[in-house]
Formats: structure tokens, C-alpha cells, sequence
């Protein structure tokens, strides 16, 4: 609670986490280079909602947002935004929608929308309109934005509940869904595992040799490239790179303003929480705090006392430590306890809307500049890093530009320009190269060139930049019997051995129906075992099979009944239901609302589905909605790498 006050990181995941039903993430807004100017260009709009035009800078600064909180992971974006685009177009025509049917949202609306969302920001209730403005400017959004997207949002919300009106269940649909989610099965079965036919099966030299000549076709070699790589390594550039202290006090001459440190107190503290608290309790937790102080009065354990008497769920674990604290990070009447403070004092009782708190300031530190002994490694570390990606770019850039003009001096390239080389002759896809193992990133940089052709610049791993020169393509061609000869026996075995498997199953399920439902005659005769499941569920599995999804059909047979064969992960599974096991109707009323309400909810997912997607296209149809295809996919492009 009060740690919300002095923690970005956790007042953004509160935001966050409260806004995900009701408020977009777009509404986080930052600035995007080259989606910031306050004129919009034509190639800026994804598209058009009525008279509202949803940007590229909306959608980019939602992905950021959900990047940051690691809602979508990086290399997925790309995937990502057709699919965001379209939800954030939905929300839009609905709330467009609503306003056309007349739907208003009122100040009183959304002012308890607000309160609603942002809980954290007013505990006692009472509106406090700095620490309103405060927490949002610190996520980049001012009051306007904030309250507009509220209003929007709750434009939304009424016209789906009018949309989702009279959702209604009976009550026999309820007792099937009993039915569905609790009865059960129990099954025998046997398995047959066509792969092990493979031990049964031989191939000779005639035979492959005439199953070469009949599919020829079917035997290519792959492309070959022969190329040359020169690659820049962070490690061995920066093994070079010297950074004098000269240069170093020059950088930090001219930064200083970047080392500036405010005042700040390392603090730790005991809170009585008063909040929501009956007037009459109010004494005994005066005096409970009063207790508290007399013992630290007395030389009492700081840490042990906040640890057994804190309210504050943030900071009483820790023994009450906060950690640095910067003014205009706490509540006033905390704050101008805690910078009055000496080290290691301890204060009287501090009255917040929170409490009663108790204050202990262990180290204080005047504003500040830090000096540039302080700070010399990690400047020398940031430079340095930096550094070694300029020389490392620079390097590659020269050599890059040498070998268009010099294609064939490679070697000779790498070595004026400090550049590891390495020749690659009949390279093929996804094999593997002497220094980098196997590299989606060289055989796609080389995948689309022509011989003395130079790529772009590219990476490998985390630390690599390279270049590469084309030398030779051997193109795809019929391969010659002696050369493939261990891929026609593989080739020749697989069909062999599919064949025979597809005979087995023939059989087997011949004999299958032939026999009935006797299935221990049945596996005796294959030599196989008949084996039995625990009884399971529609949402569960059988036990040595797999997924109760594969067998729906044995829920809706009598005891007795074969099933099958069922195919999982390539084994055929030949079943006969044991024993069904009905729902325990006792356990029937305790789950029944349940079960409604979760009907309820499927029911009202399937008809909301039904009628914004009906809604989006209509207004499609109208002109009303507008889409560029070619600016999403030009988004989503960006984010390729």
C-alpha cells in the first residue's frame, strides 16, 4: 500500500493489471521516432473508425506497453499486430456504435469508473487530485487522455451488456454439462505400434538400385554455395581498446548532470494502519503504536518489531527498510519526518491517511554530484561498449564497401581491416560451419546471392558483425546412384516399412471386428497384452493412451462396445469399454452454480463473438470502417527483426 507511492515498476503493474478489462493499452502513450509529428500523414493511419482515425503511433505504443509488462514476447510481434489492429478497430467501432444508438457516458460515470480502476490511488476514498495528475504523468498520459479512453470503454461496456441481455440456460442444460464434465470411463484396450514392423523389414542392392532407377526424381542434391565470411568479435575488438583517464574526465566533464543525485534518506518504518479502521478502535491502535515507540525508546529490535507489528505488507518483512528515498516520493507528512531526521534517530508518531508510522533514517546523503572516481568504471564500461560496436561497425562497413569493388581479395580485405576470414566451400542449408556452428544468420544472408554478389552487414549471435562474399553456387541437380545411395535405402525403407504397417492394420482391425468384442482372444493371437485404464473423464486422459479427447466415442457406448482403433502419436489403440462410471448426483447441487455460471459465460462469449464480428462488418459494408492493409503490413514489418 504504501510503497505504491515511491515505486514505478509497481504502480505501472497496478495500473496495468486493473486496466486489462476495461481500458486499452493504448492509451499508455509514449513517443515513437518518426510517429511523433502533430501532423498526419496519410501512410500514419492503419484505419479509419467513423470520423476517428486509429495511427500507427496507437498501435506502436500499445505493443510497447505490452513488451514492457511481457505480455508478447519480442519475436512474436511482428505475428502480433494483424491480430492487435483488429481488436483495437472492434473496441473502436463499438464505442463509434454506441454513440450512433444515443448511449451517454456521464462525469459521474466515469469518475467512479476511475475510482474503481485506481483503487490504490484513493484508499480513504477521498479524491486527491496531485497524486491523481502525479501518477499518471508518470506513465506518460494526461487527465484528458486517461478520462477520454475511460469514457470510451464504458461506451463499450454498455452496449455488450444490451447485446448480452437475456443469456439463458435451462436447467436440463445444466445437468447434461454435469453429466459432461463428471461421468466416466474405464476401458481395456490393446496397442499396436506400426513403427515396430521396421525391424521386420530388409531392402537388397537389386531392389535399390531399381527403386533408384523408377524414382529418380525423387533423389536431388541440395544447392551448394561457396562463399567467404569476414567477421568483426566483440571480444577481440575490445581487447584492442584503450581508454585513457584523459578522455574518460572529458566525457564525465560533460555529462555531469547525468551523475547529479538528489537528497535522499535510507529509511526504515513501522506502520499502525488506521485506514477503514471503526472510530472505536481507533485508541487501542493509538495506544498499540504508543507501545511500539516505548519499546524502541527502550533499545527494542527495530527489524523484529516491524517484522511482528507492521501493516505495511511492502516493507514489514524487510524489517520495515524502504531503501533510498527521494523527495516527493512519499506522502507529505512522511516526508517532511523523514528529511528532518538525523541518521539513526527515530521519530515520534507520524499521522498519515495510512496511520501511524514510526520512522528510522539510517544513513542520509546532502544533492549531490558524484565524483569521477565514483563513477569511472561504469563510464568506462558504457564508452567502451559503445566504442566497440562503432569500431566493429566501421570495420565491417570498410570491408563491406572494399569487397564490392574486389570481390576475390577477401582474404586479403580481412586482414587490412583486422577481420577474422573464412572460406566455405559446398556449403549447404542448416549444415554446420568450421567456426560458427550451425547460423540461420550466414545461410540467410548468403541464401539470395550471386557469385562476387556481397551481402548487407549482418550479425551472428550477440557479439558478431560479418560480411560475406559469394564464390560459387553448384546448383541443384539429379543426383547419381553412388551418391545417393544411403538415401535410397533410407527412402526404400520407409515406403517398405509404411507398406507393411498399412497391412498390419488392415489385419488387425479385421480381425478386430471379426472377434467382437472378445479382445483378450484377439491380442493373444497378435501376442500382444491386454491392458486397462483408471476411469477418467471427458476432461481428463486414459492412462497409457492419451488425451480423453481421442476417445469421446467411448463416452457414448454401453459397456461392451469396441472403440476404435484410435490413432495417437502413430500407435492404433483398439478399445472396449470396461465399466462406465456415472456422476455422483449428490455432489450435484454444490456445483450447480458453478456450472450455470460457467454456461452462462460460454454462451455469452459465443453470442459477444457473433455480434461484434456481425457489427464490424456491417459497418464495413457501410463505409463507416476503413482498413489499410498495406500500413499493417508495413507494421508489422518493422518488427521483423
Amino acid at each position: 500500500m504504501f510503497d505504491l507511492f515511491r515505486s514505478r515498476d509497481k504502480a505501472v503493474r497496478y495500473l496495468l493489471g486493473g486496466l486489462l478489462g476495461l481500458v486499452a493499452l493504448s492509451m499508455v502513450i509514449t513517443l515513437i521516432p518518426g510517429f511523433g509529428s502533430a501532423t498526419r500523414a496519410p501512410e500514419q493511419v492503419v484505419a479509419e473508425i467513423g470520423k476517428e482515425a486509429l495511427t500507427v503511433r496507437e498501435v506502436q505504443t500499445t505493443l510497447q506497453g505490452m513488451m514492457r509488462n511481457k505480455s508478447i514476447p519480442p519475436e512474436m510481434v511482428q505475428l502480433y499486430v494483424p491480430q492487435l489492429v483488429e481488436q483495437m478497430i472492434n473496441e473502436r467501432a463499438l464505442a463509434y456504435q454506441a454513440k450512433r444508438m444515443g448511449f451517454e457516458v456521464t462525469d459521474a460515470e466515469t469518475a467512479n469508473a476511475i475510482r474503481s480502476v485506481l483503487t490504490q490511488l484513493f484508499p480513504t476514498g477521498e479524491f486527491n487530485k496531485e497524486i491523481y495528475e502525479r501518477f499518471l504523468g508518470e506513465q506518460g498520459l494526461t487527465v484528458g487522455e486517461f478520462e477520454s479512453n475511460i469514457a470510451k470503454n464504458l461506451l463499450v461496456l454498455k452496449l455488450r451488456n444490451i447485446a448480452l441481455e437475456g443469456v439463458v440456460v435451462s436447467p436440463q442444460e445444466v445437468e447434461r454439462e454435469y453429466h459432461r464434465r463428471n461421468d466416466k470411463v474405464k476401458l481395456e484396450y490393446i496397442v499396436f505400434d506400426p513403427s515396430k514392423v521396421k525391424s521386420q523389414v530388409s531392402t537388397t542392392p537389386q531392389e535399390e538400385q531399381e527403386y533408384y532407377n523408377k524414382n529418380k526424381g525423387r533423389f536431388m542434391t541440395n544447392e551448394k554455395r561457396s562463399f567467404d565470411v569476414l567477421v568483426a568479435d566483440e571480444a577481440k575488438v575490445a581487447a584492442t581498446i584503450e581508454l585513457p583517464d584523459s578522455e574518460l574526465r572529458k566525457v564525465y566533464d560533460s555529462n555531469k548532470d547525468k551523475y547529479r543525485t538528489p537528497e535522499r534518506v535510507n529509511e526504515r518504518h513501522i506502520l499502525i494502519s488506521t485506514m477503514n479502521k471503526p472510530k472505536e478502535e481507533q485508541a487501542k491502535l493509538e495506544a498499540k503504536a504508543a507501545d511500539v515507540l516505548k519499546q524502541l525508546r527502550a533499545g527494542g529490535d527495530f527489524a523484529e518489531l516491524a517484522k511482528k507489528n507492521s501493516d505495511d505488507p511492502g516493507s514489514a518483512q524487510k524489517g520495515g527498510d524502504l531503501g533510498w528515498v527521494t523527495r516527493g516520493q512519499m506522502v507529505k507528512p512522511f516526508e517532511e519526518a523523514s528529511f528532518t531526521l538525523k541518521p539513526k534517530e527515530i521519530s515520534g508518531l507520524v499521522k498519515t491517511d495510512y496511520g501511524l508510522h514510526i520512522i528510522q533514517v539510517m544513513q542520509k546523503e546532502e544533492a549531490r554530484i558524484k565524483p569521477f572516481d565514483e563513477v569511472k568504471v561504469e563510464l568506462a564500461t558504457g564508452l567502451k561498449k559503445q566504442t566497440v560496436f562503432d569500431r566493429m561497425q566501421g570495420m565491417v562497413d570498410r570491408a563491406r564497401v572494399a569487397l564490392q569493388k574486389n570481390p576475390q581479395q577477401a582474404e586479403q580485405i580481412a586482414r587490412e581491416n583486422n577481420l577474422t576470414f573464412q572460406r566455405v566451400v559446398n556449403h549447404g542449408p542448416n549444415e554446420s560451419l568450421p567456426e560458427f556452428g550451425t547460423s540461420r544468420e550466414v545461410d540467410t544472408a548468403v541464401a539470395a546471392l550471386k557469385v562476387n554478389e556481397v551481402s548487407p552487414v549482418f550479425q551472428i549471435g550477440q557479439s558478431k558483425l560479418a560480411v560475406a562474399v559469394e564464390t560459387a553456387i553448384t546448383p541443384v541437380r539429379q543426383g547419381e546412384y553412388a551418391e545417393m545411395q544411403a538415401e535410397v535405402k533410407k527412402q526404400l525403407t520407409n515406403d517398405k516399412t509404411q507398406k507393411l504397417a498399412q497391412d498390419k492394420t488392415v489385419e488387425f482391425t479385421a480381425k478386430m471386428k471379426a472377434g467382437g468384442s472378445d479382445l483378450k482372444a484377439l491380442a493373444k493371437s497378435l501376442g500382444l497384452e491386454v491392458k486397462s485404464t483408471s476411469p477418467f473423464s471427458r476432461d481428463g486422459a486414459a492412462d497409457g493412451i492419451g488425451p480423453a479427447s481421442y476417445l469421446e466415442e467411448a463416452f457414448t457406448k454401453p459397456v461392451g462396445a469396441t472403440v476404435g482403433p484410435v490413432t495417437v502419436d502413430n500407435k492404433l489403440f483398439y478399445c472396449k469399454v470396461e465399466q462406465l462410471v456415472p456422476a455422483d448426483v449428490k455432489d450435484f447441487a454444490a456445483k450447480r452454480e458453478e456450472m450455470l455460471l460457467a454456461l452462462k459465460k460460454r454462451k455469452s462469449s459465443e453470442r459477444k463473438e457473433l455480434f461484434e464480428d456481425g457489427l464490424v462488418t456491417q459497418l464495413v459494408k457501410e463505409g463507416k470502417i476503413k482498413k489499410y492493409p498495406e500500413v499493417i503490413q508495413r507494421l508489422g514489418s518493422s518488427y521483423r527483426s
